[in-house]
């Protein structure tokens, strides 16, 4: 899972937790007629007999208390109902015996369908919408009481309209111009960006207005995508990709021009694109590439982090543009880096973080309609499903709205070709679907996929985007753990000596089969995934240590050599099972983060690409090519659907050792073996095969009626010659 720990510090996470029972007297909305109340015993010894709630004009109204309880932190607690509902979006103070008032805050109330039906918005028209005459602001705030745009240095009263929105309209052209809104919620003003922010100066100090059409340009023409198993991803960092700058190779280091930069010494040296452009993958992954706040935007290379601590969700990273207080340079460069990739043929993944935030008190989503957008039950408590405190909700009607409107925005405006959510099983199932289904209007080529780990949020666990209702969610992708732990061995440090199949378990052997087929049948275990198409195959990501560090704890008898060997085979294993290769950049040379698990903030020559191990490794980048063209090569490495995988997959071995992967329809017949044993096999057949692959791609050589099966190899070989 990635990066449960980066915006936790051990007091705030609790604060966030709990947000109720800090001050001595307060009291939260919880119903349109329910007010809980609680007194703190160290005040009054938490006592009244009487509680008023007062209007904003000043007008009393009785409270008739319907329970009093203790609670754990010393408070006791008050369940009170109105006399008639409480009007949202005024401003209320609630007061008790002895005079002292508190304000009326936003509590479970938000949580009701009652007020999503009251005040969720349709409308595809909130930030702010420029023209060259005028700049229309819309906010929902349907909580707050007042709202004001400050604007260029000038403040401007926001008018409430219906269903919560606060708008006011700025004649002029306001291009570039710099703004906050200032809310008042919760009987206090709190300032924030605009949640549908298009660009920003550095650090989220403003969002700016930005005249987005300036950007909107034709989607680009790709061969079409088939099926998710005909994509070869691979996820790269941004930053990662030239933060190794040693002889000045590139001008932009470190940004979005960075990736796609090509000059005399990326060719030269065959690195950076030069490099990516020859690799064959279909589909680039890009870690987190909008706002993030763990890295200082105006001295970027001080802090090092992977992003997964969302500020804007609209707004690209400004550390990885040329001038983050620039709001159009963070839009143009990002743009150019797509345009780039696409232009290579290569298509483009946002991995996005939609399941928490940074510091939620200080997000604009928070403040605009607080609880709103983060999951919390009827005590006040947060979910931390996550392991950051706070657990986005995506069952609010405006929570789903806004994660698909962001991914609509990010489609139309960047033309990207899908989405990678991280720690998706925090969303809901209804949600992913309908993710998919605005995003499939618009490119019917888009990938969606997540990692849908079961996460103990507060949302039912049949309503989670989880592995185990994969089955609900047809058009949804799920990265298999299996996968990864039945071939490499387990991810967790402490587990780190445990081995996988190709690594060496061979009591692995009979689940190798069934992930190598995708985990769609019940033939050697329960069926973990219902087709192909919603598998992605890995053994290596930005988590937890990379594979060669990893055989390198585990497979300590190696020799370098002989790691290597298992390098390559669980490079072949991802490349030639059914379902979604999935490749984490520098696997396919050795990448190392010297044993370190988790490197989200670990500075950059922990975290870089080493392009120096491109060329000492160059047998397996060489491997890994050629694992690829055989995939693009062969249709029957990709079958799309699980009844195709059923009638002509099977699997046979040799002494419970080597693993015989056969593959058999009209068209093709291949046999796959995978020997991760120090032991040298004969395989004797009828006939002659074509020898396709033998620890590398192998042309024209005809085998006839026995093979050698060498230690630690992997070997294809065809019965019809197809190439």
């Amino acid at each position: 899972m990635s990066l449960i720990k980066t915006c936790m510090q051990e007091l705030k996470v609790w604060y966030n937790l709990f947000m109720r029972q800090i001050n001595y007297f307060e009291a939260y909305l919880d119903d349109f007629d329910k007010i809980v109340i609680y007194m703190s015993k160290q005040s009054y010894e938490g006592n009244s007999r009487l509680f008023y709630l007062e209007d904003e004009n000043g007008r009393l109204e009785d409270l008739e208390i319907q329970t009093i309880e203790p609670t754990s932190k010393n408070y006791n607690k008050y369940t009170c109902k109105t006399q008639k509902s409480v009007e949202i979006g005024k401003e209320y103070h609630v007061l008790h015996e002895y005079a002292r008032r508190c304000p009326l805050k936003t509590g479970y109330i938000t949580k009701l369908l009652a007020f999503d039906e009251q005040f969720s918005y349709d409308g595809n028209d909130l930030g702010a919408v420029y023209t060259k005459e005028k700049t229309v602001f819309k906010l929902w705030a349907p909580t707050a009481v007042k709202v004001r745009l400050h604007l260029d240095g000038i403040s401007y009263p926001m008018e409430r309209k219906d269903r919560g929105i606060y708008e006011v309209t700025v004649n002029g052209d306001m291009e570039k111009k710099t703004y906050l809104y200032y809310i008042l919620v919760d009987g206090s003003w709190q300032a924030c960006e605009d949640p549908y922010g298009k660009s920003s100066l550095a650090n989220s100090r403003y969002s700016v207005v930005v005249d987005i059409e300036k950007f909107k340009d034709e989607r680009p023409s790709l061969p079409e995508l088939k099926h998710y198993t005909d994509a070869i991803i691979y996820e790269m960092n941004v930053r990662d990709f030239t933060a190794q700058n040693q002889d000045h190779d590139f001008e932009h280091p470190k940004q979005f021009l960075g990736v796609v930069e090509e000059n005399e010494h990326t060719i030269q040296k065959n690195i950076g694109f030069t490099y990516l452009k020859q690799l064959g993958v279909t589909h680039v992954q890009l870690m987190p590439v909008m706002d993030f706040a763990s890295v200082d935007e105006n001295n970027p290379s001080v802090f090092y982090n992977w992003g997964y601590d969302p500020a804007q969700f609209m707004t690209p990273e400004g550390s990885y543009s040329s001038d983050p207080d620039d709001p159009y340079a963070r839009i143009v460069e990002l743009k150019e880096m797509v345009h780039q990739l696409h232009k290579a043929g290569i298509r483009v993944i946002f991995d996005v973080v939609f399941n928490h935030v940074f510091e939620m008190e200080d997000m604009p989503l928070a403040k605009s309609v607080p609880n709103y957008y983060f999951q919390m039950n009827n005590e006040g408590y947060y979910s931390n499903g996550s392991g950051c405190g706070n657990d986005f909700d995506s069952k609010r009607a405006m929570g789903r709205k806004y994660i698909i409107d962001c991914c609509r925005y990010l489609m139309e405006v960047y033309h990207v070709d899908g989405f990678r959510f991280d720690l998706m099983g925090i969303l809901d199932v209804d949600t992913m679907n309908q993710v998919y289904e605005a995003c499939h209007q618009i490119d019917k080529n888009v990938m969606i996929y997540g990692e849908g780990w079961n996460m103990p949020s507060f949302l039912e666990g049949e309503q989670r985007a989880t592995i185990l209702n994969d089955y609900k969610m047809p058009h949804i992708a799920h990265f298999s753990d299996r996968f990864r732990d039945v071939a490499k061995g387990q991810t967790r440090i402490e587990e780190v000596y445990q081995k996988g199949y190709c690594s060496g378990d061979l009591s692995q052997l009979a689940m190798m089969k069934d992930v190598l087929s995708a985990s769609v049948s019940d033939a050697y275990t329960y069926r973990y995934f219902m087709e192909p198409v919603n598998v992605i195959n890995y053994v290596e990501c930005h988590d937890n240590q990379t594979c060669w560090d990893k055989l390198k704890e585990c497979c300590k008898e190696d020799t370098r050599e002989k790691r290597i060997m298992r390098q390559k085979m669980c490079i072949a294993a991802v490349l030639f099972a059914q379902g979604i290769p999935f490749l984490h950049s520098g696997l396919e040379f050795a990448r190392t983060k010297y044993g370190k698990p988790n490197t989200y903030n670990s500075k950059d020559d922990i975290n870089w690409l080493n392009w120096e191990r491109k060329n000492t490794y160059e047998t397996i980048v060489e491997y890994t090519k050629d694992c690829i063209q055989l995939r693009k090569d062969h249709a029957c490495l990709r079958y799309p659907s699980t009844q195709m995988i059923q009638e002509h997959v099977s699997f046979g071995d040799i002494d419970a050792t080597v693993l015989c992967y056969h593959i058999h329809d009209g068209q093709e017949d291949l046999m796959i073996m995978f020997n991760p044993s120090y032991r040298e096999f004969g395989y004797p057949f009828d006939g002659i095969r074509y020898l396709l692959f033998y620890n590398g791609r192998v042309d024209h050589e005809i085998v006839n009626g026995y093979l050698s099966i060498q230690p630690l190899s992997v070997i294809v070989l065809s019965k019809g010659g197809s190439r």
